[in-house]
């Protein structure tokens, strides 16, 4: 009998469920959206019940739609986006909407705790800066802010560990994911709880931490009712999208890169060495043997999906004149305007910036504007803004010892050849692209996969199931405009940062 593994992705903007055989073909897909809720300036949260609810609605559609028997899903593999802090009450009721990972609302406490513990202690720990996009100090708002949720809380959990949590009543921590944590020891990948104690936060929320691949419960009942599965599936533990999205595109030995361009950009590097930088973001990697030295953005897909919200009505309605997307024909405007955008620079800094910056005051701008720009020039300058982002982190990565020769892209930006081709000349960086549009989902059912023994390893699971479809080399002749414009970029921003802070 032929058997699928199911994916399911907790994105930004959707959720997005993937049945896979067992060589990697996709047998069907559906997405459900949801909001994200922006009640107050540097607020940025969602309801996990939302995407409970979306996923049901998911799975059930693709199921009906594909006539796949639920029977045949021999196990399920989550991700999720990071930094959720989800607090549950012992019979895990949400308590309150999460802050996302683009919430800075804690950006206070977090100058409160650098100052009295010591930037140095909680780095040599953790591995990564104590900000306020980070969950530990999203629990320690809730606890200053709302000690009604922090008072009834049971755990805190993650975004995938809180889907697996609704599939199988079992509340799970994973390792890629403890990076949210200061008092996660990311040498160890074990939970420092005397820190997690001093810093005023109860241990017990903290849950048991397992491998990614681990198989942590089944499918309930209860569950299977409600999204149209069947009774003991089994369920993998799960990992973070950017894990997920690193594995699922065939990246598993030493120097080996993925470049995300979904809602968020940025990349991951594979380490075998514990590798970690103050600028940059370090978690483990989905198959629990290694590290994911990472540079994680605000500027993705996002940027666009922006610009087409704004300036996209045109598009959009010869879209559908034409059959085609409104995001096609912004590429097609794009594609008109010469590399470096005639001038024209975007810092795509539009929820704060993350790595390696760490600015949550940070704003984007458009500088160069002329009674010549076009909206080509927009568009064109977005993805290019977003590309000198990502040369951002990678020329970070390379102080810190982690050089980078080749990408691998993934995400909705890498079915746009013009926006790949920004990117690899602006990094002067070869990107290769896999076949797959659902690296992120492969790579979760990958886990699954490994988890149940339908893989003997992650290196057989890559082997059969990861393909590529497209290389993209660097322009040389294109590296000199880039190369002015990324120093124009780097100083716009160290000279307008005090502004942006309110200081100017």
């Amino acid at each position: 009998m032929k058997q699928y593994l199911l994916g399911i992705d907790i994105g930004t903007s959707a959720c997005k469920t993937a049945l896979f055989t067992e060589n990697g073909e996709v047998a069907a897909t559906e997405s459900e959206g949801y909001p994200v809720y922006y009640p107050k300036k540097g607020w940025a949260e969602q309801n996990p019940e939302e995407w409970w609810e979306a996923v049901c609605r998911a799975v059930r559609r693709m199921l009906e739609r594909s006539g796949i028997e639920a029977s045949k899903i021999a196990g399920i593999g989550i991700d999720g986006q990071s930094w959720s802090a989800i607090p549950v009450d012992k019979e895990g009721r949400v308590l309150c909407h999460t802050p996302i990972w683009m919430d800075t609302r804690a950006d206070e406490i977090c100058r409160e705790i650098r100052q009295s513990f010591g930037e140095e202690r909680l780095f040599e720990v953790s591995g990564n800066p104590f900000m306020p996009s980070y969950s530990m100090p999203k629990v320690l708002w809730y606890k200053k802010h709302r000690p009604e949720v922090y008072k009834r809380t049971e755990k805190i959990l993650q975004s995938n560990s809180y889907i697996a949590f609704c599939l199988t009543g079992e509340m799970t921590q994973e390792l890629s994911q403890g990076y949210g944590w200061q008092c996660f020891h990311m040498r160890k990948g074990t939970w420092e709880k005397e820190l997690c104690k001093e810093m005023g936060i109860d241990t017990s929320f903290l849950p048991e931490i397992f491998p990614c691949h681990a198989i942590i419960g089944n499918v309930t009942k209860k569950a299977a009712q409600e999204c149209g599965l069947v009774e003991g599936i089994p369920v993998a533990a799960g990992a973070l999208d950017a894990a997920c999205g690193t594995l699922g595109a065939g990246v598993l030995q030493e120097g080996e890169t993925q470049e995300q361009g979904g809602q968020a950009g940025g990349m991951s590097i594979c380490t075998k060495e514990y590798r970690a930088d103050r600028r940059l973001i370090l978690s483990y990697h989905a198959t629990s043997d290694s590290w994911l030295l990472q540079g994680g953005t605000v500027g993705g897909g996002g940027v666009l999906r922006w610009l087409e919200r704004e300036l996209g009505d045109v598009e959009r309605i010869e879209a559908k004149n034409r059959g085609t997307s409104s995001f096609q024909l912004l590429n097609e405007i794009a594609d008109k305007v010469p590399a470096g955008s005639d001038g024209l620079i975007f810092l795509p800094y539009m929820a704060g910036e993350r790595s390696p910056i760490w600015d949550p005051d940070a704003k984007g701008v458009f500088y160069g504007l002329d009674f010549e720009t076009t909206k080509g020039h927009l568009v064109r300058a977005a993805m290019e803004g977003v590309a000198m982002s990502l040369r951002h982190n990678l020329e970070t990565a390379k102080e810190a010892h982690a050089a980078v020769k080749e990408l691998r892209a993934m995400g909705g930006s890498a079915n746009s050849l013009l926006w790949t081709q920004i990117k690899a000349d602006v990094t002067g960086t070869r990107i290769v692209v896999p076949s797959s549009d659902t690296a992120t989902t492969l790579g979760a059912v990958m886990l699954a996969g490994v988890g149940i023994g339908m893989y003997k390893s992650f290196e057989e699971a890559v082997k059969k199931t990861v393909t590529y479809r497209r290389v993209h080399e660097p322009n040389p002749k294109h590296r000199a405009v880039y190369d002015k414009n990324y120093e124009t970029y780097l100083g716009i921003y160290e000279n307008l940062k005090d502004l942006m802070k309110g200081k100017g």
